[in-house]
């Protein structure tokens, strides 16, 4: 019976001594290390009950966004305080050289009616979580590009940053089309290729979809293609 067993034996002391290597090493780079009560450990119920090592959640996707947004609640209203850093050591200056902002006139209502537009859902990915959801402006406003409904979609934030930085763009035809940059740079983006060669959802109505001149001027001068 102990022979039979010895393998087992060996794989629970050997994942033992891995859990506690890397406590300490959690406890090396995050100290104090604090963790939630137990009752108020957020669940994972999507993994299968088998899964010991290698998943993770991204905030890209909408179930890993909740559960860093439980996070967040948490670490706002957590009754524990004392757990929590009670201050946040300053080092250096408090501030860096004055300079002088130049406010984007018309920005806000912009943003208000592009959202309306929408339906406060984003074009691409259909997220309706409202506080994720940002209004991209297709030529932008420093280069001459209007606060105009026709000149905007209804991002979630990270398609927003792809957008103006030309990892992703839409074509007159009103379709996705996404960089193979996103891979060649970062080795992923498997979310955002499924979505190359689909329709973006647009608004009812057909004065606010995206003009073909705006969207071809993002084509030519930010796709990277």
């Amino acid at each position: 019976m102990k022979r039979k067993c010895a393998p087992e034996l060996r794989a629970i002391e050997g994942f033992r001594q891995l859990l506690l290597k890397t406590m300490k090493l959690a406890a090396s780079c995050f100290n104090p290390l604090s963790f939630f009560p137990e009752d108020e450990w957020i669940p994972t119920s999507d993994w299968p009950p088998n899964v010991v090592q290698g998943k993770s959640y991204e905030t890209t996707d909408e179930r890993g966004l909740s559960i860093w947004q439980q996070v967040e609640d948490r670490l706002k209203f957590y009754k524990g305080a004392d757990a929590l850093p009670a201050e946040v050591t300053q080092v250096g200056p408090r501030f860096g050289k004055a300079q002088l902002t130049l406010p984007r006139l018309g920005q806000g209502s912009f943003r208000v009616l592009v959202t309306d537009a929408y339906k406060r859902r984003c074009a691409f990915t259909g997220s309706p979580v409202l506080h994720v959801l940002e209004a991209a402006h297709i030529r932008p406003y420093s280069d001459e590009g209007p606060h105009a409904v026709n000149n905007g979609i209804l991002f979630r934030q990270d398609v927003h940053t792809l957008f103006d930085r030309g990892y992703i763009t839409v074509t007159p035809e009103y379709r996705v089309e996404v960089s193979r940059r996103i891979k060649e740079e970062f080795a992923n983006g498997h979310e955002y290729y499924s979505a190359h060669g689909k329709p973006i959802s647009l608004p009812d109505a057909i004065e606010f979809h995206p003009t073909a001149d705006f969207l071809s001027w993002h084509n030519q001068n930010r796709f990277l293609g």
